[in-house]
């Protein structure tokens, strides 16, 4: 399990599941409850923030790395890793700056051990994580799972209000309760 002071929660499940769905309504709701939310997403593939021909990509090619990208609306940090491994959540955790928040979630980094929401649409054929994962907490599903086949919480992937509810009270052992009513701030 990690050791980090601010809360880590993974939502974790195979591609095509809605993980970054449901995070989209997940977050806004967690913010009109108060939370300040950072989000670490794990990406199998190649990717760039900056474009081809601009100053940054070019400095970056030219072999700078960290490169940092500021404006008066926000900063990027591109590091260039040079190993080709798989990063790990841990490492990962040490270079976000954590000042002010009360939660970081976590998208992917599935086979790491930490708290997690697990996501799985039968549809999509692929088998579930839990009970092989030990560090899932909840499993939220849009079909009805067997008591006998779970024994943690089963929560709806399309009810967000009920998931922040979870993670406001199970996980974080606050006591809130959003209301259904509750319309996220944007």
């Amino acid at each position: 399990m990690l050791n980090n002071e601010i809360p880590v929660l993974g939502f974790a499940g195979f591609s095509g599941t809605g993980k970054t769905t449901l995070l989209q309504k997940v977050i806004p709701l967690l913010k009109s409850q108060g939370l300040n939310t950072g989000l670490i997403k794990h990406s199998h593939h190649n990717f760039d923030i900056d474009h081809p021909g601009k100053d940054s990509f070019l400095l970056r090619e030219a072999g700078a790395s960290p490169v940092m990208l500021v404006s008066r609306y926000r900063r990027a940090i591109v590091t260039e890793f040079t190993n080709n491994e798989e990063p790990k959540l841990s490492d990962q955790l040490k270079h976000l700056d954590q000042s002010g928040l009360d939660l970081i979630l976590v998208e992917g980094f599935k086979r790491e051990s930490f708290p997690k929401i697990e996501l799985h649409r039968p549809v999509i054929g692929k088998p579930l994580l839990f009970p092989d994962d030990p560090s899932v907490i909840a499993i939220a599903t849009d079909t009805h799972l067997p008591v006998a086949v779970v024994d943690i919480p089963v929560l709806d992937i399309n009810q967000a209000e009920l998931i922040v509810n979870f993670i406001i009270e199970d996980f974080l052992g606050q006591s809130r309760k959003l209301s259904k009513n509750t319309e996220p701030t944007v």
